[in-house]
């Protein structure tokens, strides 16, 4: 019989999240379920900053290249999906490792969010109605939190339709899930940041960019992320290169921010710095089991 636990590992956008997965996973013999609200896109692997065939070291990787750009996939499919794999993952006697930046996927899972019912067409069709703005005055007049990413309208949209939520959650996490969040000072994360952008650029983020405009328009969504927007912006002619550069950085800076506003709330995660994060797993768990 496998050993029920759940290792979750946070932090914000560059952080080193999925490097020290990998390293944890080939420590305890694991798998890798990401939690990043932008990788479950197919097609959208730069600017991303999806794991390679390389990073990935052998290590299984789950919640990457779920659905098309612009398919319906809310944080209750995010949290089916993780709770079915969670489950296949123990059965097989491994250890499955829970990462990403996306709190609310990461808190839906280990707080054990109750969601409501299917989607209310009616609504839907009113709110797509709705531009950005007015969806946010909803949400502040209707006491609904806003979603980490509170200029997508696909995400202001999510947020209304699973109105609620947070009051549907275990007010703990289990004994057997074990949360660690990655801590930086600002200037080594913003440098982490620039240099994970100009490998993207190396990597051709502008053709991938191309490619995903030629297959679904310039409109979509999906752009209103930290890289992609900001590329469009750079093959119209609009920005120059070094400002396509610092739109990139501050976009993901203002996301750091939230990001560690989101988790820093979590008083069951413990933080660490990126060097001594592998061994802290490591020992935390050994003391687990040998119990």
């Amino acid at each position: 019989m496998a050993t029920e636990l759940l290792v979750v590992i946070v932090g914000p956008t560059a952080s080193g999240k999925t490097s020290l997965a990998v390293e944890v996973a080939l420590e305890l013999g694991g798998e890798v379920i990401s939690a990043d609200s932008r990788a479950i896109y197919k097609g959208m692997d730069i600017g991303t900053a999806k794991p390679s065939i390389d990073d990935m070291r052998g290590i299984t990787h789950w919640g990457i290249d779920i659905v098309e750009p612009g398919e319906h996939f809310t944080v209750a499919d995010f949290k089916e999906f993780a709770d079915a794999k969670i489950k296949d993952i123990t059965s097989r006697g491994k250890v499955p490792i829970l990462v990403g930046g996306s709190g609310l996927y990461i808190d839906a899972v280990v707080y054990d969010y109750e969601f409501g019912g299917n989607v209310d067409p009616k609504l839907r069709s009113e709110l797509d109605k709705l531009d950005v703005e007015s969806l946010q005055k909803y949400c502040i007049s209707h006491n609904i939190e806003l979603p980490e990413n509170n200029k997508n309208k696909r995400y202001l949209i999510r947020a209304i339709e699973q109105k609620g939520v947070n009051n549907k959650r275990q007010g703990s996490i289990k004994d057997n899930i074990f949360m660690y969040g990655l801590r930086f000072e600002s200037e080594i994360i913003k440098q982490r940041i620039a240099d994970r952008f100009d490998e993207m650029l190396k990597q051709n983020v502008v053709d991938e960019t191309s490619k995903l405009i030629a297959k679904y328009g310039k409109n979509m969504n999906i752009y209103t992320g930290s890289v992609y927007r900001p590329c469009i912006d750079y093959m119209d002619g609009a920005i120059s290169l070094d400002e396509l550069k610092q739109r990139v950085l501050k976009s993901d800076m203002k996301l750091v921010k939230k990001q560690n506003t989101w988790f820093r709330r979590n008083k069951y995660i413990k933080w660490c710095d990126i060097t001594e994060a592998k061994s802290r797993i490591i020992d935390d768990i050994a003391a687990y089991m040998i119990k």
